[in-house]
């Protein structure tokens, strides 16, 4: 796969973001979905009502706003690789549940997650070559995956396993959240909120919501 320049890039997303102004600004853009698409954006500067939090994993494959079909202002999203939990995550999901209402927490991994198979290697095939912060992202994942090495999976099934640690991470990042802080705790007991984990699969396209659903 050719690598794309930077400046090249660069001018794909200004040429980009040109195309998406030009096409709310278009007085003349008929159809419902159009007109409601430029009132919704003018709507937004004033506040914004997310239905739902995303901490999703970096990943280029898995946009959240498209893998779940949401326009401007419906979710608020936070990806970092591995879909991990560091202080920094839980006090973007604790600001977007207290400032805006919100009461629904996704962490959304998803299959052939590159952040799961480098811990894999990293325990498999330890490497003093990895930088320091490639390390605190593979620290993070590491106490969900590691006793899989030994009991989870069948002996020499390298899919499986990887497939097993990918919801295993998952779970781990949104029991986290759940214990992981007070105030959250609270919106839980109290509020209705809920934290769930879900799969996105890169296969199919579909999402499957394993963890933490209601019944």
């Amino acid at each position: 796969m050719a690598m794309i320049p930077a400046r090249a890039a660069l001018a794909a997303l200004r040429e980009g973001n040109r195309r998406f102004v030009g096409k709310l600004g278009l007085e003349s853009e008929s159809g419902l979905e159009a007109g409601a698409a430029r009132a919704r954006r003018r709507e937004l500067p004033t506040g914004q009502e997310p239905l739902a939090i995303v901490l999703g994993c970096s990943d280029a494959r898995v946009p959240a706003e498209i893998v779940f079909d949401q326009g401007l202002g419906d979710l608020f999203v936070i990806r970092v690789a591995g879909n991990i939990v560091a202080p920094s995550q839980i006090g973007s999901v604790e600001f977007a549940a207290a400032a805006f209402g919100t009461r629904l927490v996704v962490v959304l991994g998803h299959s052939n997650c590159g952040a799961v198979h480098a811990t894999l290697e990293q325990l498999a095939r330890p490497s003093r070559d990895q930088s320091r912060n490639l390390r605190s992202i593979v620290d993070r994942i590491r106490p969900a995956v590691e006793g899989l090495l030994e009991h989870a999976a069948p002996p020499g099934d390298r899919q499986a396993l990887e497939q097993q640690a990918v919801r295993a991470n998952i779970r781990m990042s949104a029991n986290h959240l759940r214990h992981g802080s007070e105030l959250l705790e609270q919106l839980i007991e109290n509020d209705g909120l809920l934290v769930v984990g879900a799969e996105y699969s890169l296969e199919t396209g579909v999402v499957d919501f394993f963890d933490g659903v209601p019944p």
